[in-house]
C-alpha cells in the first residue's frame, strides 16, 4: 500500500530507542521471534510470559517529541515513507491512529495515543528487552509499540513473507491491534488461557489480525494533519502482501519449519489459514464488531 507523496508524517507519534525504564517483567504482546531462531520456543507476535526478560541498558539516542531531537528528521513526507523502511512505520503509526480516532466514537470508545519506539538493536521496555530476538511487540505496562525495522528483512528472508509494503504496514496495524485490546480491557484473557489451537491467546492474535484488517479497508481514508490521506487504495497485489505475512507467522508454518512437525496444542498465534482468515475477515467487514474471536467455537 503506497502513501500519497505529499502528506505530512507526524514524527511526534514515534520515539527512537531508549527511554523505558521499570522493573522488567509482565508480558509483551506481540514478540517471539528470537525464541524461533534461539531457542525454537516461542513463536512471531506470541505471548511470552516475559519474566525471564533481561532488562536492555537504556540506549543513548534521544526520544523524538515532536520538537526536539533529530533521529527522524529525513522522515517529511509520504514520498519518504514509500522510500524507507523507517519512515513506512511512521507512516503506518500516523496512519492507524488517525483511524482508531476516527472510528472508536462510532462504538462510543475513545482512542488514547499510542506511541511506537522504532529502535535498532536492542532498547528497554518496561516488560524487558526489545529486540529482534523478541520481534515486534506491545508492552502494556508502558502501553508502548516496539519495533526495530530491521525485523521486516528477517520475516522475508528466515521465514518466507513478501517484502511488499502492506506486509509490513499489516505487522504495524496488528501491534496498535493489541494496543486497542488493552485499552478496550481483553489483554488479560490470553494470559488465563495461553496455548492451544482455540486458546485465549490465539484468539486475542486472530483478533489483533482482524483489526489490522479493518484498518486496512478503511486506510485509505484516514487523513493525516493536512487533511490528505495518508495511503492510496489498495490493489490485490497489497493484499497477498499482507497474506504473505499473515501466513509466515502461523503457528503451523513457523513448527514445520523449526521443528518439522506441528503441535496444535502449544500454538498461541493461529494458523497461517486462521491468521489470513481472520485478516480478510476484518479487511472485508470492515466492522470492528466483526472481530470477536471469542464468540466462535473454533476460531483455528
Amino acid at each position: 500500500m503506497s502513501f500519497n507523496d505529499d502528506v505530512r508524517l507526524d514524527t511526534s507519534q514515534v520515539e527512537s530507542g531508549g527511554g523505558g525504564g521499570g522493573a522488567p517483567g509482565g508480558i509483551v504482546v506481540g514478540g517471539g521471534i528470537g525464541g524461533i531462531i534461539l531457542l525454537i520456543l516461542s513463536l512471531i507476535f506470541g505471548i511470552p510470559m516475559g519474566t525471564d526478560q533481561q532488562t536492555a541498558p537504556p540506549s543513548s539516542q534521544e526520544q523524538v517529541d515532536g520538537t526536539s531531537g533529530n533521529a527522524f528528521e529525513n522522515c517529511k513526507t509520504g514520498a519518504d515513507a514509500n522510500a524507507d523502511v523507517q519512515c513506512r512505520v511512521i507512516g503506518t503509526v500516523n496512519s492507524v491512529q488517525a483511524f482508531w480516532t476516527a472510528e472508536l466514537p462510532r462504538y462510543q470508545k475513545q482512542w488514547q495515543p499510542t506511541k511506537t519506539v522504532l529502535y535498532s538493536g536492542a532498547t528497554q521496555s518496561q516488560c524487558g528487552t526489545a529486540s529482534n530476538q523478541v520481534g515486534p511487540f506491545y508492552c502494556p505496562l508502558d502501553q508502548k509499540v516496539y519495533i526495530d525495522a530491521d525485523f521486516f528483512a528477517i520475516l522475508t528472508q528466515q521465514f518466507g513473507s513478501d517484502d511488499g509494503a502492506l506486509a509490513q504496514e499489516y505487522v504495524v496495524a496488528h501491534e496498535y491491534g493489541h494496543a486497542l485490546q488493552d485499552q478496550l480491557g481483553l489483554l488479560g484473557r490470553a494470559q488465563q488461557d495461553p496455548q492451544g489451537a482455540n486458546s485465549g491467546a490465539v484468539r486475542i492474535e486472530l483478533m489483533a489480525d482482524c483489526l489490522a484488517g479493518v484498518w486496512a479497508q478503511h486506510a485509505s481514508t484516514a487523513n493525516g494533519p493536512d487533511g490528505k490521506p495518508y495511503l492510496k487504495q489498495l490493489t490485490e497485489a497489497d493484499i497477498k502482501s499482507a497474506l504473505s505475512a499473515a501466513a509466515a507467522v502461523g503457528d503451523d508454518r513457523i513448527q514445520e519449519k523449526t521443528q518439522g512437525q506441528v503441535n496444535p496444542e502449544a500454538w498461541t498465534h493461529g494458523s497461517a489459514e486462521a491468521r489470513q482468515r481472520w485478516f480478510l475477515q476484518g479487511y472485508k467487514t470492515g466492522d470492528l464488531n466483526q472481530c470477536n474471536t471469542f464468540n466462535v467455537d473454533q476460531v483455528s
